[in-house]
């Protein structure tokens, strides 16, 4: 669903802060498969999350989308296919509108919106449908602007606005970053029903190595631009924080590895 092919970025080519974000990137995520990404700072898990995106792209490689080449498409020309999600509640809605007209916007993702009008009868039942499992009361709030919401209900809203249109693959650039503990694990709940309910290829960006082992098929670990490490099935069961550091060490030759090194 997701192929990237010898994927090169660079940023401020030619010039003293020049930085090699992603070093000839490989990677092959299949529909359905959820995969956690890792990684200090400056790693390039958020460059790798833009380029599959659409708001960058790569200088040397190529990126296959359910096996169309769309290495240089536009964003919005992807958008049907790919749901995005970032870590500011505030950024992913609008808050001056409504529950319903956020949701409908969202529905129309990829396709031509005219100046018809978004919120019909038809969306609104299937808006409401959609809400009701976050078990928040959201479906009977439909008027409500959204900056009335908290923050763990923006981000719940924004999941099933990333998804309500039925795309193929899920960007997750630390989307839970921004909540509290509480907040943090309802929002993940949610995103482990979506993910399964739709067989979404999912790439999930996080600094947070307990959900990272939690969560997911496939754990990678990035490191200067290159991943370092990709474990699925037993070998990523078996891996605890401790084992997982010690490993990273190991395979990213780095002088001194702790938590914080890892995770920036």
């Amino acid at each position: 669903m997701i192929e990237l092919s010898g994927v090169r970025r660079t940023y401020l080519r030619g010039t003293p802060q020049q930085t090699l974000a992603l070093d000839g990137v490989d990677l092959d995520v299949p529909a359905g498969q959820w995969v956690t990404i890792i990684g200090s700072n400056g790693a390039g898990k958020s460059t790798l999350l833009r380029i599959v995106a659409g708001t960058d792209y790569p200088d040397v490689g190529e990126l296959k989308i359910d096996g169309n080449i769309v290495t240089g498409q536009p964003e919005h020309r992807r958008a049907h296919v790919v749901g995005r999600l970032d870590q500011d509640p505030m950024a992913s809605t609008a808050p001056g509108l409504s529950i319903e007209q956020n949701l409908a916007i969202a529905m129309l993702r990829g396709r031509r919106r005219g100046l018809r009008l978004s919120v019909t009868k038809a969306r609104r039942e299937v808006i409401a449908s959609a809400l009701e499992p976050l078990g928040m009361g959201l479906e009977r709030r439909l008027s409500a602007p959204v900056g009335t919401l908290s923050g763990g209900q923006r981000q719940a809203m924004a999941m099933i606005m990333a998804t309500i249109a039925e795309p193929r693959a899920l960007l997750l650039d630390e989307h839970i970053a921004a909540l509290d503990p509480r907040a943090a694990e309802m929002v993940m709940a949610i995103t482990d029903r979506l993910v399964s309910h739709f067989k979404l290829a999912t790439l999930m960006v996080t600094h947070n190595m307990q959900y990272a082992l939690k969560y997911g098929d496939r754990l990678i670990v990035m490191h200067q631009g290159r991943i370092v490490m990709d474990l699925d099935g037993e070998r990523k069961a078996a891996m605890d924080i401790p084992s997982l550091i010690q490993t990273f060490h190991q395979v990213s030759g780095a002088d001194v590895v702790t938590d914080r090194t890892l995770l920036g």
